[in-house]
């Protein structure tokens, strides 16, 4: 498989990435985002784009991929609904209109979030937006596109998160997270998890599309 992925800086970026090299049916990755990966490997292309909404220029390296691991993201903390919307739901689905366009045998895998709300009209702001973008998604002509849920994850592997405030959290419940796996089995996932159920999704092409942690789970246990 070829494969892209947008947002591999992140953590669940590195986490997906670093699955997709130690696969073998994965010939190339290549990466889009604003830096490098700063990882080393034969199959491991990396794609700097300071504006990743402008990639007409670059479509003929866009070209020819089996599947998008889709994983850039943003926290809504902060943000306005407008300001929100077109780093989650604009962005998403202008570069997908791109891929779908050049990739029509892509399978689209977009990480959203656990509690999308999939009417687009509840009181989350985070949620109605990314709700919107899953189904923006899950109507362009995609071979498959299927919405990831993940609950909390929990890096793996030397992964951090490249928010400090973020990194301080995962510190501190460093000493927690086997007994969280055991007692909330349907809402922690692991990077690794992620990675290689992405993966399966790409190969395998299952029926349900909007996977929630116990679906992602499930591809990889069968």
């Amino acid at each position: 498989m070829k494969i892209l992925i947008f947002g591999a800086t992140g953590m669940v970026g590195q986490g997906v990435l670093r699955e997709c090299l130690l696969a073998d049916d994965v010939e190339l990755v290549q990466t889009v985002g604003r830096t490098a990966t700063g990882q080393q490997s034969a199959k491991l292309r990396d794609l700097v784009r300071a504006n990743l909404f402008e990639l007409a220029d670059v479509e003929s390296q866009l070209s020819g991929f089996d599947a998008c691991f889709f994983c850039l993201g943003v926290a809504s903390t902060g943000m306005t609904e407008q300001a929100y919307t077109r780093l989650t739901f604009d962005l998403t689905t202008t570069v997908a209109q791109t891929l779908s366009r050049l990739n029509p045998a892509m399978t689209f895998i977009y990480v959203s979030g656990s509690g999308t709300d999939s009417s687009e009209k509840g009181r989350m702001m985070w949620a109605r937006v990314k709700g919107r973008t899953e189904n923006a998604l899950l109507r362009m002509p995609f071979r498959a596109a299927y919405m990831f849920r993940p609950g909390f994850i929990e890096p793996l592997h030397g992964i951090q998160s490249k928010t400090r405030s973020y990194r301080i959290f995962y510190n501190v419940l460093r000493p927690l997270f086997s007994v969280l796996h055991r007692m909330f089995p349907n809402s922690v996932l692991t990077t690794e998890e992620v990675g290689q159920a992405m993966l399966m999704a790409a190969r395998q092409s299952p029926d349900k599309r909007v996977l929630e942690t116990k679906d992602i789970r499930n591809l990889i246990n069968g």
